[in-house]
């Protein structure tokens, strides 16, 4: 089996915490709240929910966006939550005793915590670039493109699908 690299983002940062203690649904919960949003505005909406999974996931945005400024040179203003994911993670089995003499089991879940955070500015300048190409007097030999339908466009006028 080959195993495909994937391709390295110039754009993207990431942080993962590992064996948080607390469950996948309930750190779930949150993370759908801040999924897409900004860097800012996901660190106040982390403050002032109610849940106890919000500090964890606040400490893990954070040190993404740390990662961010202090490896590859971003902006915090210019970040954005591209992905934020958590998986279940071991889940360990202890035994509390209980009166005559029997055991109760006490399963404590926990969860793995990735967050990605995405430089938008990049975008941006990209956007910019595309509507220079598309000034009038810039000359690109690739900006007429013809197009055409593969389902209407018959043999008789020279399309694509030819039955012989």
């Amino acid at each position: 089996m080959i195993k495909k690299k994937k391709k390295k983002s110039y754009t993207e940062v990431y942080a993962l915490g590992q064996y948080i203690s607390m469950s996948a649904h309930k750190a779930r919960r949150v993370i759908d709240q801040i999924r897409g949003r900004s860097y800012e505005e996901a660190l106040m909406i982390l403050e002032l929910m109610p849940y106890r999974g919000c500090y964890p996931i606040f400490k893990l945005v954070y040190s993404a966006a740390a990662n961010a400024s202090h490896n590859k040179g971003f902006k915090e203003t210019n970040l954005v939550i591209s992905k934020a994911e958590v998986n279940q993670g071991n889940t360990v089995k202890k035994l509390k005793p209980r009166a005559r003499g029997r055991s109760y089991p006490i399963k404590r879940s926990t969860c793995h915590i990735t967050i990605v955070l995405e430089d938008i500015s990049f975008y941006q300048q990209y956007e910019e670039y595309l509507m220079y190409l598309k000034k009038p007097g810039c000359s690109n030999e690739n900006r007429n493109l013809t197009c055409y339908d593969t389902y209407t466009y018959t043999y008789s006028s020279g399309g694509l699908w030819d039955k012989k």
